[in-house]
């Protein structure tokens, strides 16, 4: 490793990061299957990854002009904390600033050490990149069969950041090796059955695009598979014996779990949690969620989540809230609520109460 590369790293690693690695930039190596994946239909709703996206995406050299070799970080954000009915990694402050708040200070420390301006730029899950292909390419880690980079030390609990730069470093050694083995444990894991086979996604039928991405309905036939989660989904990360033996604490403060997450662990917890989404006014919403990822669903799409849950988890209690959902503004939310509080009905009523209309 040259000098400034190992400088480079160095600094780095003292802003928090887990991993580092330098890769040259260029067509990825995963460009056949990524582009398979979208004639699929596989990314479902996500159209920004396929027209004008998907053609940037094809070569790591489009996004930033000039750029020829990337910086790629990755950064723990809590794998030992319990699963709960938020996902891990929304529940503290907006890693995409966090983050990229860091990755600029990596650019100011290079310009400083060459003593001259250097073209560079940060991207934090927020651009047009295959990032986990640069992260495997910079040697962080191998594609797991949930297609979740997978880092040797830390597990696949981290965020992928990048510091695009024109400037010639030395790149690392490609992390060549799979460490998945036979497991399947992902795979039989998924409640939805949202990974079909190895390293392949069905956005369709992921419980974490349908509960932050989807701006539709949830099926019907995936929302008992929802179970208790609001928002995201940790399972095949869960169950992975790589993240059970090395994944970490959060390495940053800003990624500690707020307060009103921090008992949605249990079903209690989850159900109170869910109360408290569907109470919420669009001023409560814009006060609990300022600097935090959960904004990428809009209020009524939570409340949507929270409908699901409570139709899957929920008591006699909870019937209330969800009777008052059904005089909501948004047409989904109402038929979702719906949908819950005849699950709920059913179920206190017991083994012999007439079927559902909403199952049929």
């Amino acid at each position: 490793m040259d000098s400034l590369t190992h400088r480079l790293t160095a600094f780095a690693y003292g802003l928090g990061f887990d991993a580092v690695g330098v890769a040259a930039l260029g067509e990825p190596a995963t460009r056949a299957a990524f582009d398979a994946w979208l004639s699929r239909g596989q990314h479902a709703g996500m159209h920004y990854l396929d027209g004008a996206g998907a053609e940037l995406r094809r070569d790591a050299r489009r996004p930033h002009p000039g750029a020829t070799h990337a910086v790629v970080l990755a950064a723990s954000y809590g794998g030992r904390a319990p699963s709960g009915a938020v996902a891990r990694y929304a529940r503290g402050d907006d890693y995409h600033e966090v983050l990229r708040d860091r990755v600029r200070e990596l650019h100011v420390w290079l310009e400083r050490e060459l003593g001259h301006p250097v073209n560079a730029r940060p991207y934090v899950d927020s651009g047009p990149l295959l990032e986990r292909d640069l992260a495997q390419r910079a040697g962080l880690g191998w594609f797991g069969k949930n297609t979740m980079l997978i880092t040797p030390r830390a597990g696949s609990f981290v965020f992928l950041a990048s510091l695009l730069v024109e400037l010639e470093l030395e790149p690392s050694m490609p992390f060549e090796t799979d460490r998945c083995g036979s497991c399947t444990r992902c795979l039989d894991a998924c409640p939805t059955g949202a990974l079909p086979a190895p390293r392949v996604l069905d956005a369709n039928r992921c419980i974490s695009y349908l509960t932050i991405e989807h701006r539709g309905a949830i099926p019907l036939e995936l929302r008992e598979g929802v179970g208790g989660l609001l928002y995201g989904c940790d399972v095949c990360n869960d169950v992975c014996p790589w993240n059970r033996k090395f994944a970490r604490d959060a390495m940053l403060p800003e990624f500690a779990p707020r307060d009103m997450f921090v008992d949605a662990y249990d079903r209690e917890g989850v159900r109170a949690l869910a109360r408290e989404l569907l109470m919420m006014s669009p001023t409560d919403y814009a006060a609990a969620f300022r600097g935090s990822a959960i904004k990428r669903a809009k209020l009524w799409m939570l409340q949507r989540n929270a409908c699901v849950v409570l139709g899957n988890i929920g008591t006699e209690e909870d019937l209330a809230v969800l009777e008052a959902m059904q005089e909501h503004e948004q047409d989904i939310v109402r038929e979702h609520a719906g949908w819950a509080t005849s699950r709920v009905s059913l179920s206190a009523a017991g083994p012999d109460a007439p079927p559902s209309p909403f199952e049929s």
